[in-house]
């Protein structure tokens, strides 16, 4: 389960960064405001999929 979960967290996060870098191309954001914008989002992010592998093993348990 852990490792299938891996996966899944790190096709999230890849996407997500993808998705993070389109917005900062299309909006011309400089490095900075990009750098603050990939740290935010990836944070969030790993919280949100912490969160939900805790929520799986306890449903699962």
């Amino acid at each position: 389960m852990m490792i299938f979960y891996m996966i899944f967290a790190f096709i999230v996060l890849v996407i997500f960064n993808f998705l993070t870098k389109t917005f900062c191309i299309k909006m011309q954001l400089d490095k900075a405001k990009q750098a603050k914008n990939f740290r935010v989002i990836n944070m969030i992010m790993v919280a949100l999929l912490v969160c939900s592998y805790l929520r799986v093993i306890n449903v699962a348990v």
